[in-house]
């Protein structure tokens, strides 16, 4: 589409952003050169893919820089650009046709002062914007992502985790901790119970006589005793490590016994622990 002809654009939803008209002479055909794609984290890829509707690999046609006037709530160090592009493939979503634009926040170049331009493939998560065929809305400023083929091979395993039936739910918040003592010294379980969106997760931390304590995870509030910790990088991994509070908020530790709340307390900190971070590299 001609640069001359670009209408304005209403994005109406959270971040939705506005487009006014263009300066003929910002609009530039970038060639099919695809630049080097940033290392996203597991929990990046996670963020952008889980409830999006449309998720697309894109050749970029054309792109234009809007002016500062025309963008507003754009981050420091970004400006925001419209992108026209064809759609290559698509992994997730359908009435996708092969003609898309949209808006998109890039970093701002330290040197030039201008806009870095995003050139050849790259990945949209995106939502369709209702009656405008082929306009698409992004479900976060930046979530226009270069592709290579190692985040292609990832996004497709996190794509096939989330629309497994078996799908792990989102965690809402912790729900009871308690711990209860064994019959022997040093023996008991902390039993936690997570708030999802569907049946609750429940967590055992079992303790034994000259044994370090040990933990594992039960999909439903039934303890399992075959229970295991979930592997790093999964979905489950995911829901637990991003979205566990960090340490145990008030009321949620229901031991009576001030040791056995104690060491409720300290058995929820192991797993937390064990968990690990849930590292992102977007801002």
């Amino acid at each position: 589409m001609p640069a001359h002809r670009i209408r304005p654009i209403m994005l109406a939803a959270a971040g939705a952003m506005t487009l006014l008209p263009l300066n003929p002479g910002n609009a530039a055909i970038v060639p099919a050169t695809t630049p080097p794609a940033p290392q996203l984290a597991y929990a990046d890829l996670v963020d952008l893919v889980d409830g999006t509707p449309i998720v697309a690999r894109v050749e970029v046609r054309k792109a234009a820089a809007l002016k500062p006037e025309q963008s507003p709530g754009v981050r420091p160090g970004f400006a925001r650009i419209y992108i026209e592009a064809r759609t290559r493939a698509v992994l997730l979503g359908d009435g996708v046709g092969e003609s898309l634009h949209f808006l998109a926040d890039v970093p701002v170049d330290a040197v030039r002062r201008r806009p870095v331009m995003p050139k050849g493939l790259l990945f949209v998560f995106a939502r369709p914007v209702r009656g405008s065929a082929g306009e698409l809305q992004l479900v976060a400023p930046d979530a226009a992502v270069g592709w290579n083929q190692e985040t292609e091979a990832r996004l497709r395993g996190v794509l096939t985790e989330l629309v497994d039936p078996a799908a792990p739910p989102k965690v809402r918040g912790l729900r009871d901790v308690l711990h209860v003592a064994g019959t022997l010294t040093g023996e008991g379980e902390t039993q936690i119970f997570v708030a999802t969106t569907r049946d609750p997760f429940a967590i055992s931390v079992v303790r034994s006589p000259g044994v370090a304590p040990h933990w594992g995870l039960s999909l439903g509030d039934v303890i399992d005793p075959a229970a295991r910790q979930p592997e790093r990088n999964t979905l489950l991994w995911y829901r637990l490590a991003c979205f566990l509070p960090h340490s145990l908020p008030a009321g949620a530790n229901i031991s009576i016994d001030p040791a056995d709340a104690a060491l409720a307390a300290q058995d929820y900190a192991k797993v937390i622990s064990d968990l690990g971070s849930c590292p992102r590299t977007r801002h």
